[in-house]
């Protein structure tokens, strides 16, 4: 499966299942972004995110832990 940003809950499932130890709620946006473009199946322009995908990725990874 090919992730793209907009694909905020499925990123936030493969961010908990990498990161099970991590409290998505404290995490800063640079490193959040890291993480995601540093997923196998993430295929999307690094530069495309932004504070708003981010905090829908944030937000998706809260709910699912």
């Amino acid at each position: 499966m090919s992730l793209k940003w907009e694909d905020s809950l499925d990123i936030a499932i493969e961010l908990l299942e990498k990161y099970p130890e991590v409290d998505p709620q404290y995490i800063r946006f640079t490193d959040l972004h890291e993480w995601v473009t540093k997923l196998d199946d993430f295929s999307d322009d690094p530069q495309r995110s932004n504070e708003k995908i981010l905090e829908s990725i944030q937000m998706s990874w809260i709910e699912e832990k």
